[in-house]
């Protein structure tokens, strides 16, 4: 770069579409969630995102880090896995690893809509590396955790200071839906009653 220029960075759109995003649910896995401060708030939103996601044509990826050790991803998401939506890798940051950035090129979209664990490592890493490669990011709050509620609260610190929008599984669905007349509305909107 030359000196005196800025670094480029991406927009911050003011709305998730569904047209134009990707779905990325970060190590939810079976040895580290169980650890994590609400694991259970982290699948049920998690879960909610995926078939919300499956059933409008967003696609997915989901990472494993070091599955040997840490296990598979957790039942909750795997059962609504689409085929081929898994990918390992071993950098903290998924925008870091090779084949997971293969998988987001390919799909052609330039939105990311993250949810998973450790919500200050990993998907920390992940929301700032994908904006430094032009993402424009979101962060699902209420799909993320971490092992302690303050490592979560430095994360969104963090991830705000960075431009990079905090929003809720309704947010996220309801943005992606756009209008009460989206043939999905209907089926959507009832998952959110608990």
């Amino acid at each position: 770069m030359p000196f005196g220029e800025l670094p480029m960075t991406a927009p911050v759109p003011s709305l998730i579409k569904a047209d134009e995003s990707v779905l990325v649910i970060i190590d939810v896995q079976e040895k580290l969630c169980p650890v994590m401060a609400d694991p259970r708030r982290v699948l049920l939103n998690g879960s909610r995102l995926l078939r919300a996601a499956n059933r409008l044509g967003v696609p997915v990826v989901v990472t494993e880090q070091y599955p040997k050790g840490l296990g598979p991803t957790m039942h909750d998401i795997r059962v609504d896995m689409p085929q081929g939506a898994m990918v390992e890798k071993r950098f903290f940051s998924a925008a870091l690893e090779p084949a997971v950035r293969e998988r987001l090129e390919s799909l052609g979209r330039r939105q990311a809509v993250l949810c998973g664990i450790e919500m200050h490592v990993c998907v920390t890493q992940t929301a700032l590396g994908l904006k430094d490669q032009g993402w424009s990011v979101f962060v699902v709050e209420d799909a993320c955790s971490s092992r302690s509620p303050e490592s979560v609260a430095q994360a969104k610190q963090r991830l705000a200071t960075q431009g990079i929008p905090l929003v809720n599984v309704e947010m996220a669905l309801f943005e992606w839906l756009a209008t009460k007349d989206h043939p999905a509305f209907k089926e959507i909107s009832t998952t959110l009653i608990r």
